[in-house]
């Protein structure tokens, strides 16, 4: 394992997350020093059971304090200390960033803070305090990075840009043409602000319109590697705050994703569509543009949106349609699949 845990007592893991603690009374300062899955966790390990599918693995794990719910407090050995929670995946996961604070985000190449004197810095950059700027990197001339905020190896800041505080953009990252808000993660490879596909086609050949439009990405939003984020071409390419986007997504140009949105990996968001808050769209999914997803709307893996999706609706297929119709389709579809079967064996 790559991170060096943090030992942290049962007692401040309970309080951190609002757990109960059973069989452990006696335990409080016992001291948690890394995590690890129901199966393989040892002696002075924290693990969690969530799926029912793992509860074999309970009886005989080594771990010293195991989260679970209470309906699965009966299945708990009484030498291994009970965290009672109602989401005990969440509340691990809440204790992972205390126990590895450094996998929050990615951490610097070289492990050095400061400005390194590799990075090369434009005229005008204006840097606030703390900023840590990793060789290779280029800021561009009156590019401004807020305090706390890093920027790994290799990666570009294009002119004019600015970052918030406690920002981190990965290696080989590249954002230009954008605004980026406080306490953002871009992984490495994410590229920001480039060109959306803008042409205006005709038999004479297609012309390139030019694109002038910015990204603006609000508060807490998270970036995976290798996706691409296009810049406006006559309005802004808007990502809300809170949203999490997987690795290899493409959103187009002029797109809005509003806030608290999940987009699995593979996602295209064509241009001009608009996402709601709390949207969900998973892997391989492509929405056409122009089009509405309403707020808290889910699109299945590998499903084409191709008209507006009404508020909570849950859609999946190609064309999408109402997912409980998908089913039931998709149910006649084996059933009449499995008779054709049999009918070829009889025959």
């Amino acid at each position: 394992m790559f991170f060096k845990p943090v030992s942290v007592s049962v007692e401040d893991i309970a309080k951190s997350c609002n757990a109960t603690i059973i069989n452990g009374d006696d335990k409080l300062a016992e001291p948690i020093n890394g995590a690890s899955p129901i199966e393989s966790a040892i002696t002075g390990q924290i693990s969690f059971i969530d799926n029912p599918k793992y509860l074999k693995y309970l009886a005989q794990t080594n771990a010293s304090a195991v989260f679970c719910a209470k309906k699965h407090l009966d299945q708990l050995p009484k030498h291994i200390i009970g965290l009672v929670h109602k989401a005990p995946y969440k509340a691990y996961g809440q204790t992972l960033a205390m126990l590895y604070p450094t996998a929050m985000r990615p951490q610097p190449v070289l492990g050095e803070e400061g400005i390194s004197d590799k990075a090369i810095i434009g005229k005008g950059v204006s840097l606030e305090e703390n900023v840590t700027i990793e060789a290779g990197a280029v800021i561009g001339a009156r590019a401004a990075i807020g305090s706390g905020s890093v920027v790994l190896s290799n990666a570009v800041i294009g002119c004019d840009v600015q970052i918030g505080r406690n920002t981190t953009i990965g290696a080989n990252a590249t954002v230009v043409n954008a605004y980026v808000g406080d306490n953002v993660i871009i992984h490495n490879g994410v590229q920001i602000g480039q060109d959306g596909f803008g042409f205006a086609m005709s038999a004479e050949g297609h012309h390139k319109v030019p694109q002038i439009g910015r990204v603006i990405i609000q508060d807490k939003v998270e970036i995976g590697a290798n996706s691409t984020i296009d810049r406006g071409a006559n309005r802004d390419t808007v990502i809300g705050e809170g949203s999490k986007i997987d690795n290899l997504v493409q959103i187009g140009h002029n797109a809005t994703i509003g806030r608290h949105c999940v987009i699995v990996g593979l996602v295209g968001i064509s241009g001009s569509a608009t996402l709601g808050d709390y949207v969900v769209v998973a892997g391989q999914a492509g929405i056409v543009g122009h089009t509405k997803i309403g707020d808290g709307a889910q699109v299945g893996g590998g499903s084409g949106v191709h008209g507006d999706v009404p508020p909570g609706e849950k859609v999946m297929g190609y064309p999408a349609i109402s997912a409980s119709k998908w089913m039931r389709e998709a149910a006649k579809t084996m059933l009449a699949d499995k008779r054709d079967r049999k009918n070829r064996k009889k025959g």
